[in-house]
């Protein structure tokens, strides 16, 4: 299946797991060497870079690792096709302008009959490739609308349980692990994953919280995190499998979290 990683912090930082060890499981041999991507938050909008090829024979890739981004807020996704062809258009992760912010989403699962269980509106935002997770993003993002002609957007109740009801729905036709983000708030659904090789159920999600800036500084299995100043700054970090040796939290099945800007806001049971 798929993989999934996400950086939250108050205070920018570099951060290059950029293809070393998180892309040993988008190689060729591997179970995942069909594309990646990878976003980096610049205020409202975001750098998204994607390709459709395995990340560790990546030219691109190679030079992502020495490009100077600085963010508080990174996605990636490293892809294992189930269905549509490996093109760009089916390139994690997605990304659209919706109520003048850049909106983006990942997903690890596999999710049968979507199309038809989740019909998307004949005015809503269509999408360009041929995946279930693309088809489940505008699914999500028609509900966003609905929630904010509803007046209900700002209420960040409102707003957990209609991404909660998403997450729900999803469940119901396969693997549903996400991650959704417009920028300020990161929602991450766990649920859970099928293993490689050895085909059998894991969970869907790892979280690792950090609290001391000095923390930050990163070096382990590939991945490199650069703080980007002294300051005490809280950072979060998900993942499919566990990037480096330390104490990474297996998330409980069905669970919704909430992250903004290194703090988790709310653990929501779904």
């Amino acid at each position: 299946m798929c993989e999934l990683f996400a950086y939250s912090s108050r205070v920018p930082a570099r951060v290059r797991f950029a293809f070393r060890e998180f892309a040993r499981h988008g190689g060729p041999h591997a179970a995942n060497p069909d594309g990646w991507g990878a976003a980096y938050y610049d205020g409202v909008d975001a750098h998204v870079l994607r390709e459709a090829q395995p990340a560790t024979s990546s030219a691109f890739a190679a030079v992502l690792q020495q490009h100077d981004f600085h963010s508080p807020l990174v996605i990636a996704h490293i892809r294992r096709a189930s269905r549509g062809p490996v093109t760009l258009a089916n390139t994690q992760p997605f990304s659209r302008e919706l109520f003048g912010r850049r909106h983006l989403f990942a997903h690890n699962g596999d999710l049968p009959d979507i199309d038809r269980a989740l019909p998307l509106a004949p005015a809503a935002h269509r999408p360009m490739g041929q995946t279930d997770s693309e088809h489940a993003f505008y699914a999500l993002m028609q509900r966003l609308i609905a929630l904010q002609a509803g007046g209900g957007l700002d209420d960040l109740k409102r707003r957990i349980d209609a991404i909660a009801g998403f997450a729900t729905a999803l469940r119901a036709l396969g693997p549903a692990n996400f991650l959704y983000t417009d920028g300020e708030l990161l929602f991450a659904h766990a649920h859970r994953r099928l293993s490689h090789p050895q085909r059998t159920w894991v969970p869907g999600l790892h979280l690792l919280q950090r609290e001391a800036a000095s923390e930050h500084q990163v070096r382990s299995l590939g991945l490199h995190i650069q703080g980007h100043d002294d300051k005490a700054a809280p950072a979060l970090l998900l993942a499919s499998v566990p990037l480096t040796p330390e104490e990474w939290e297996p998330v409980a099945e069905n669970t919704l979290l909430v992250l903004q800007q290194g703090r988790l806001l709310a653990r929501v049971p779904t």
